[in-house]
């Protein structure tokens, strides 16, 4: 029987009492009314913050240019601009993040056609891309779902379905785009001083990328379906795909110290087929296999500026921030492969670029509104 139940029949017993003892009266005795319980709030948390960052050394699978010396320059700056949305509500949580990347000239917007050198490098007077990346979870939690706490013990604060999406579009001489879907589990934890480290092991399906450098025509006539794609979209294989983030406030920092955190996150994702899949794996034809690809950003130092200033009533208003970025086979591509997009061919030999590698310092400041 449940709690409103057994309230409702112990008023109803009450009263029945006061009527076969004869107390008649009762009715007119003064009662003071059970104050209503107060009803939570749909959204329990929302949360919405504007950054501006700065990636110092990115990369871009397909775009390098050759330094004075004849070596190869595979990296670019991009300036990032981000809106980032999350929310708790009563069955879980939901987080959306909206990101313009704007790079350097040596990731050029398309078309770029000046001296011929789409591939190669990037003329002084090409302007750098444009990319938008949004990313989005949503989390079901298995307690509120089933109204328990059996999925609470220990460091393990709760089991969820976890589902979501990403979509990215740019406007590079490849014409790249992708969307893609992922769901699965996530296993929250418990850490010290206010932290928390997520674990979703997921599935991840790729179900549209196109980029045109696998198109038939632009490089060549080429044998659509054998060398080439008639339109340059891929679908890939739904993989396996794991993803962890924390956070944790240093907390056993002198107290008048505590306005640090560290944050991190990490995504691997496994093979997915070719990179211009459903094409057959051929290095003859420049077709390659897909690797794991690990996107992280392992450790990111957070200032509280707006505590340290403010007080405590302001925690986490203006954030200033610092973190290392590694991004190994960028979007899957195998960094090691001799394709077109992660090696550079100078003076008859072909190696690495690099541009499918990431390795960089990430820095940035974020507003809470």
């Amino acid at each position: 029987m449940s709690f409103r139940f057994k309230a409702i029949a112990a008023a109803a017993l009450s009263l029945a009492t006061l009527a076969t003892s004869g107390l008649a009266q009762a009715a007119d005795l003064p009662v003071k009314a059970a104050k209503k319980a107060a009803d939570l709030p749909f959204f329990l948390v929302i949360d919405n913050r504007v950054t501006y960052s700065y990636i110092f050394n990115a990369s871009q699978p397909g775009m390098w240019s050759l330094k004075p010396d004849g070596t190869v320059n595979s990296k670019t700056t991009k300036q990032v601009y981000s809106f980032t949305h999350f929310d708790l509500w009563g069955y879980g949580t939901n987080f959306f993040t909206i990101s313009m990347f704007k790079s350097d000239h040596n990731d050029p917007a398309g078309p770029c056609t000046n001296a011929g050198v789409l591939i190669t490098g990037a003329p002084a007077t090409c302007a750098g891309a444009t990319e938008i990346y949004g990313l989005f979870r949503s989390t079901f939690g298995w307690n509120e779902i089933f109204n328990t706490k059996a999925f609470t013990m220990g460091p393990l604060h709760n089991i969820s379905f976890e589902v979501g999406m990403d979509a990215n579009t740019e406007n590079r001489y490849f014409g790249a785009a992708k969307r893609d879907v992922v769901a699965g589990l996530q296993f929250a934890f418990d850490l010290p001083y206010k932290g928390y480290i997520n674990v979703a092991p997921l599935v991840y399906w790729e179900f549209y990328n196109h980029n045109s450098f696998s198109q038939c025509g632009l490089f060549g006539p080429g044998t659509a379906g054998v060398t080439c794609l008639q339109d340059g979209n891929t679908s890939y294989k739904p993989t396996w795909a794991v993803e962890i983030n924390y956070y944790m406030d240093l907390g056993f920092l002198p107290q008048n110290m505590q306005y640090f955190s560290i944050s991190g996150r990490a995504g691997w994702y496994g093979k997915k087929g070719t990179d211009t899949e459903p094409l057959p794996y051929s290095p003859a034809n420049g077709v390659y296999n897909t690797a794991v690809e690990l996107n992280s950003e392992p450790i990111r130092l957070t200032f509280d500026a707006s505590k340290a200033v403010w007080g405590d009533k302001y925690s986490h208003f203006v954030d200033v921030w610092v973190a290392y970025r590694y991004w190994q086979n960028k979007f899957g591509l195998d960094h090691n492969a001799p394709s077109a997009a992660c090696s550079a061919t100078v003076g008859g030999v072909t190696r690495p670029s690099g541009a499918c590698t990431e390795s960089s310092l990430y820095s940035g400041i974020t507003v809470k509104f």
